[in-house]
C-alpha cells in the first residue's frame, strides 16, 4: 500500500459553521432593515429517533442563525389525505418560506404522492420532481441538501474537479443520482467524467481504485477499504452508522461507509463520521431556505 500520512481532514463542522455565520449577519442586516425573518418548517411523522435527531438540530441551527424554525409534530398512523392536506396548508401559509417533510414517512403513505405535493418554491429538501428536473438541466432550483453540501466542500478545500474520474457508490434519489448529476454538470466546479456504482455492480474494487474523488453513499459500515482506494484520492463518506460498543459511555460508535482508519492513511482528503457531511446536510437545507425567502428561483 502506498502511504499518504499528510491526508488532510475536510472539516465538515467548521466549513459549516462559517456558512452559518455568514447567514446569521445576512439575516441580522435583512431583519435591521425591517424585513421580516426567513421561516422554515417541518412535518415531522411518527417517533423515528434518528429523524427526531435531525428535526431538532435543524431547529437549533435554524435558530441560531436567526431563522424561525417551526415542527409539526404528527402519530404514525396519520392518514394519507390528512398528510396531504397538512402540506397544502403549509403550500398556502405566506408566512412559511419554505418546509421539509422528514423521510422515512409510515408505510401506508406513499412519499411519492407527498413529495409531489409540495410546492417546489417552498421546497426547500430539493425533493420534488421540478427541481430535480431543474438540477438535471442545469436550471436554477433547489438541490438536495446533501448533494448540495458536498459540492461546496469539494469547492471550499479547492478540489479539482475538471476532467477527474469520480466514483460515486449509491444510486439514491436523496445522494448517489444528484451527485453523480452535479459532478457532471457544465460548471467550474463540475465537469467530472462519474461512474456510478450500486448493489448490483461487478467488479466494483477495480471501478473504486481508478476514482480521483470517491463518494461513498452506499449505505454498509466501513464498506470501503484501504485496498478500493487509489493512492491520493479524495474520499467523501456520506453513510453514518451506528455500531455496538460496550467501551463507549452511549454504548456505541458512529462509523460511516468507509473505515476511516486505513482508508485516511492513503487518502489525499477526506471525510470524518460523525463532523464530515453531516453538519453539511443542515447548513444547505439552511441556505435553500433564505434562498426561498429571498425568492431567488421562484418568484
Amino acid at each position: 500500500m502506498e502511504i499518504n500520512k499528510t491526508a488532510q481532514i475536510i472539516d465538515g463542522r467548521l466549513v459549516a459553521k462559517k456558512l452559518k455565520e455568514k447567514m446569521k449577519n445576512e439575516i441580522v442586516a435583512m431583519i435591521d432593515e425591517g424585513e421580516n425573518c426567513p421561516h422554515l418548517a417541518a412535518i415531522l411523522v411518527g417517533d423515528d429517533p434518528a429523524s427526531q435527531t435531525y428535526v431538532a438540530n435543524k431547529e437549533k441551527a435554524a435558530q441560531n442563525i436567526g431563522i424561525i424554525s417551526s415542527t409539526y409534530r404528527y402519530p404514525t398512523d396519520i392518514s394519507e389525505n390528512e398528510l396531504l392536506e397538512i402540506v397544502n396548508y403549509l403550500n398556502n401559509d405566506p408566512e412559511i418560506d419554505g418546509f421539509i417533510v422528514q423521510l422515512p414517512l409510515p408505510a401506508h403513505i406513499t412519499e411519492s404522492k407527498i413529495i409531489e405535493s409540495i410546492n417546489p418554491a417552498k421546497d426547500v429538501d430539493g425533493f420534488h420532481p421540478i427541481n430535480v428536473g431543474n438540477m438535471v438541466l442545469g436550471q436554477p432550483g433547489f438541490l438536495s441538501a446533501t448533494p448540495y453540501g458536498i459540492m461546496y466542500l469539494l469547492d471550499y478545500y479547492n478540489i479539482k474537479t475538471q476532467g477527474k474520474h469520480c466514483v460515486v457508490l449509491g444510486r439514491s434519489n436523496i445522494v448517489g443520482r444528484p451527485m453523480s448529476i452535479l459532478l457532471s454538470r457544465k460548471t467550474g466546479n463540475a465537469n467530472s467524467t462519474v461512474t456510478l456504482c450500486h448493489s448490483k455492480t461487478e467488479n466494483m474494487a477495480d471501478i473504486t481504485k481508478t476514482a480521483d474523488i470517491l463518494i461513498c453513499a452506499i449505505g454498509k459500515p466501513e464498506f470501503v477499504t484501504a485496498d478500493m482506494v487509489k493512492p491520493g484520492a479524495t474520499v467523501i463518506d456520506v453513510g453514518i452508522h451506528r455500531i455496538p460498543d460496550s467501551a463507549k459511555e452511549k454504548g456505541y460508535r458512529l462509523t460511516g461507509d468507509v473505515a476511516f482508519d486505513e482508508v485516511s492513511q492513503k487518502a489525499s482528503f477526506i471525510t470524518p463520521v460523525p463532523g464530515g457531511v453531516g453538519p453539511m446536510t443542515i447548513a444547505m437545507l439552511l441556505k435553500n431556505t433564505l434562498s426561498a425567502y429571498k425568492k431567488e428561483f421562484y418568484k
